[in-house]
């Protein structure tokens, strides 16, 4: 099977969740947000999966350095898309995809432990 390690190499998360995977020998494809960009129908499915309050990540700083009222016009998942297409550092990651399905949002040892 197919694994793809979605986010931005230079985030702590994302550092942890990709030594987790090489300690463990999980062969993976690195999807680096900020080069590659991302797609609408992409983000549209992992809000499906996880929810929209989810994939965007509201703890951040690309986030945080939006006035309130920018933030408040952010209400729609069409707005939403749209910034997090433009803004990808928005995306709460990693998110991890096997053969093209989202199967895990952040990254918590436990919840890799359960998957692999």
């Amino acid at each position: 099977c197919m694994y793809i390690l979605y986010g931005i190499p230079n985030c702590d998360t994302v550092k942890k969740a990709r030594l987790w995977l090489e300690n463990k020998g999980v062969s993976f494809q690195f999807h680096n947000f900020k080069k590659e960009g991302i797609s609408k129908e992409k983000i549209k499915s992992w809000a499906e999966l996880f929810g929209w309050d989810v994939v965007l990540n509201k703890k951040g700083t690309t986030w945080k350095k939006l006035s309130p009222d920018d933030q408040s016009k952010i209400n729609t998942p069409s707005r939403i898309t749209g910034f997090l297409v433009e803004q990808p550092s928005a995306i709460k990651r990693p998110i991890l995809e096997k053969d093209g399905k989202a199967i895990c949002i952040g990254f918590s040892e436990a919840d890799y432990t359960s998957l692999f």
